[in-house]
């Protein structure tokens, strides 16, 4: 009874069998045909040697929301040098509440002059050469983002100065930490004092001639410092053309979560505008001479991912890629044959009729 019942079992599952086989005796090739299959084989291969790079590339996905974080501190990363000594310019932060914040962070280097030797001045044109690209293509920016942590160009080559030459310039570096509200960072004549209404500077002691705003911005950053991210800012390089100049940067900043799989950090990207003057008050252009970044904060947060395709994804994609190639080339091959043989004239009613029977 238990073997009547197996081979019932048995009988049953090879009745659902989908996959039924056929002699090969009864199987026919043709040279067609496995052209073909070599075809069919050789699309198979490719298309999933391709796939393979598609699944081990990745990709950057941006989302938004509020940002609930405004108690915390801003950091302000600057590295900027100024072609005038150091004793005759502050710097400094006035935020919204005309609140001025500390500078100690910052430190003032004399160096020799704000021109750059061959080496610098060669990784200086490459840096441009990068920014102008980022500003045309910007999915660029997603190759920056996977490529954090691997030292990109984003620090100036160490320069060998002529000792016989004067400090006759200033370079500005170091970091603020300021509230997440609007604020003002600027460099002027004179070092900035305390004042009952803000802040003032003493620039009584410096003589007009001496005036000359011409910089460059070899950092400036906000957040996290990442090695191998590019800022809108950095590279810029601005001449004066008169004694009292004013340089001004509008810069909206946003909150950015960084999360790859080589770096999590929390930063922040920014876009700016620009605007050069000359102070003339006979003319009506009024101001201070100077470099001034006026910033604001974003409400909005940029959540920044990087995504892979899963596992299961790929999988599914390459049985796609074998059975739609498989299914296709059958259906032109069996498409092909039934062409040729109506081309062919074969198709005829009389060649597939049963052969008649002669009598006697």
């Amino acid at each position: 009874m238990r073997r009547l019942s197996r081979k019932k079992a048995l009988n049953f599952v090879k009745e659902l069998d989908a996959f039924p086989k056929v002699p090969e005796s009864y199987v026919e090739t043709s040279a067609t045909g496995g052209t073909v299959s070599l075809v069919a084989f050789t699309a198979m291969a490719l298309l999933a040697f391709f796939e393979f790079f598609v699944y081990r590339d990745t990709w950057m996905k941006y989302e938004y929301e509020v940002d609930k974080d405004f108690s915390s501190k801003l950091r302000i990363n600057i590295d900027i040098t100024v072609a005038m000594r150091c004793q005759f310019v502050g710097a400094d932060v006035l935020d919204l509440a005309e609140t001025m914040v500390a500078s100690d962070g910052l430190q003032y280097e004399p160096v020799r002059s704000i021109s750059l030797s061959p080496q610098q001045r060669l990784w200086h044109r490459t840096l441009l050469l990068v920014q102008n690209r980022l500003r045309e293509e910007h999915s660029l920016q997603d190759v920056i983002f996977k490529s954090v942590m691997k030292g990109g160009p984003t620090a100036l080559p160490p320069r060998e100065d002529d000792p016989t030459q004067p400090l006759n310039a200033c370079r500005i570096h170091g970091h603020l930490y300021v509230n997440k509200v609007a604020g003002n960072f600027h460099i002027t004549v004179g070092k900035a004092i305390p004042h009952p209404r803000g802040h003032a500077h003493l620039a009584a002691l410096v003589s007009h001639e001496t005036y000359n705003f011409s910089h460059r911005i070899d950092h400036l950053s906000f957040g996290e410092e990442i090695p191998g991210i590019l800022n809108p800012l950095d590279g810029t390089e601005k001449v004066c053309t008169d004694h009292n100049q004013m340089f001004q940067y509008f810069i909206t900043i946003v909150p950015t979560k960084l999360e790859t799989y080589k770096v999590s950090a929390d930063t922040h990207q920014y876009s700016v505008t620009e605007r050069e003057r000359v102070i003339n008050h006979a003319a009506g252009s009024h101001g201070v001479s100077g470099i001034f970044m006026k910033y604001d904060v974003s409400s909005l947060r940029v959540l920044v991912t990087e995504q892979h395709m899963p596992l299961w994804q790929f999988l599914v994609r390459l049985c796609g890629i074998i059975g739609g190639i498989f299914s296709t080339t059958g259906m032109l091959h069996g498409l092909v044959g039934f062409c040729v043989d109506v081309v062919c004239c074969r198709f005829k009613l009389g060649v597939y009729k049963p052969k008649g029977v002669s009598y006697l």
